[in-house]
């Protein structure tokens, strides 16, 4: 669970960091909270997001940034016991012994592939098929990973166009009084801090994280492929769950290998 929330808490940490240490400095959380500057750095990026992506793509945007903060977990542990299960149950009875138990596996992809492989898919067709789904897979992600990117980038140039909106106005009624117009100049830049805040603790982070869910998926999807693709070779399970071992993290393979092997392989 603390794992699934980090992220979450990331941006706590941040909003608490920027605007506590404001206020320590003196300031006033309120004098930052101005709607205009708001409106000009949040709704200038995501006009900028629709005019370039697609009102699709935006309404896309918020299903992501959920999946960015609360992503889906994977458990390649679970995925390697099934693999590794089934190729005992396939050496001694065949493949097609497999029928029964290929719902018993959680991950779609990979029962998708066992079920290919009962059904008598030969691997060279059944490796070209996985990956070009592992493919479609990436330009799907890349394609939203860009889209907060892009995100990145239009925030604080909105910031920017909204502090010169600001001293404008601040110039065009300066009068005899200097205090407010130095009150006046001061406002204009939180347009600024909002698409500076924006860009960095939101758009650039949530990206980021796509990428780290990506990988995960990525990993998960191999590792799938890898594993039906030793059981139609008919490898020995030992064989088996070696290889998909060693596509995992040291710190996760040292949770499902033996010491003796363990320290034997990394030492």
């Amino acid at each position: 669970m603390i794992k699934k929330i980090s992220a979450f808490n990331g941006l706590i940490l941040g909003i608490f960091s920027i605007f506590g240490a404001f206020v320590l400095e003196g300031g006033s959380v309120n004098a930052l909270f101005l709607i205009p500057p708001i409106i000009i750095v949040f709704g200038g990026t995501f006009a900028a997001v629709i005019i370039g992506f697609g009102y699709d793509n935006f309404v896309n945007m918020f299903r992501l940034m959920r999946l960015a903060y609360f992503p889906q977990k994977f458990e390649p542990k679970r995925v390697i016991n099934s693999i590794v299960q089934f190729s005992y149950k396939a050496r001694k009875e065949g493949l097609l012994a497999l029928d029964r138990d290929i719902n018993k596996v959680d991950y779609f992809f990979a029962k998708k592939l066992l079920r290919n492989a009962v059904d008598g898919t030969d691997p060279d067709s059944l490796q070209d098929l996985a990956e070009l789904e592992i493919k479609s897979v990436q330009e799907r992600h890349y394609s939203n990973i860009f889209i907060f990117t892009k995100m990145g980038g239009y925030a604080p140039t909105m910031g920017i166009l909204g502090t010169v909106m600001g001293l404008i106005m601040a110039l065009s009624h300066a009068g005899s009084d200097p205090n407010s117009l130095i009150k006046s100049i001061a406002t204009a830049f939180i347009a600024t801090l909002w698409g500076v805040f924006s860009a960095n603790l939101i758009w650039l982070p949530i990206a980021d994280k796509l990428k780290r869910c990506h990988q995960e998926e990525k990993q998960m999807m191999e590792l799938s492929l890898q594993g039906v693709l030793a059981l139609q070779s008919g490898e020995v399970p030992a064989l088996v769950k070696a290889r998909l071992v060693s596509m995992l993290s040291q710190k996760e393979q040292e949770s499902m290998l033996p010491q003796r092997e363990f320290e034997k392989r990394f030492r």
